[in-house]
């Protein structure tokens, strides 16, 4: 089997990785996806090291904080020992908004800077680009109207996903990359210098 190959089933395998074992709370088989010293996670409600990405997912998995994922198409780049993996996914969470109970699905895309680390590939940094969103009460019947000053506060791909976080008492990121816009176009760019060696890990750190 050719080396690109293998490399391309790997990554693969590591995001599945990620989605299944942060949904389903298993958090030391979680920590091994992610560089074990420059791991950064860029999130609407976090934006840090890996490390303590892992605590507040866990401290909120264990309050009962319901946030989910679910993968689709997936493309990767590799150049030598470094790697670009888009992957098309839904984030979905579920809270009272405003006394009614309510889901909200985000539909957009992983875009992970990976390396290889020895000898396995880890995830350098996730960064989401959000596509797109929407907010619907779980009881078809209820009534749920939303502030549209704090709505439109945010970007269009994920101002559901924002509005429901903030209302859950989440301090949420704007500027995020969306489908189109400067941010993605600078995410693409970081992404092609990562993977020509002239970006280093802190570089695309922090985003």
């Amino acid at each position: 089997m050719p080396t690109s190959l293998e490399d391309r089933l790997e990554l693969r395998e590591l995001v599945d990785n990620w989605v299944v074992w942060r949904d389903a709370g298993d958090w030391d088989r979680f920590a091994t996806v992610w560089h074990p010293t420059q791991g950064w996670m860029t999130a609407t409600w976090f934006q840090g090291p890996a490390a303590e990405f892992i605590a507040v997912s866990r401290e909120g998995f264990e309050r009962g904080v319901n946030i989910l994922h679910f993968l689709g198409g997936h493309s990767a780049d590799v150049h030598g020992d470094r790697a670009v993996v888009q992957t098309k996914m839904t984030i979905s969470q579920r809270a009272s908004v405003d006394g009614v109970e309510a889901d909200v699905v985000c539909t957009g895309r992983f875009y992970d800077f990976c390396c290889r680390h020895e000898g396995d590939w880890k995830i350098v940094r996730r960064q989401p680009i959000y596509e797109k969103d929407r907010l619907d009460p779980v009881d078809p019947a209820a009534r749920l109207e939303l502030d549209t000053g704090l709505l439109n506060r945010f970007p269009s791909g994920y101002r559901h996903l924002a509005y429901l976080q903030t209302k859950a008492g989440f301090t949420v990121k704007t500027g995020l990359p969306g489908l189109t816009g400067e941010a993605v176009l600078r995410l693409y760019d970081e992404g092609a210098k990562w993977l020509a060696g002239s970006a280093t890990a802190g570089e695309v750190g922090k985003g």
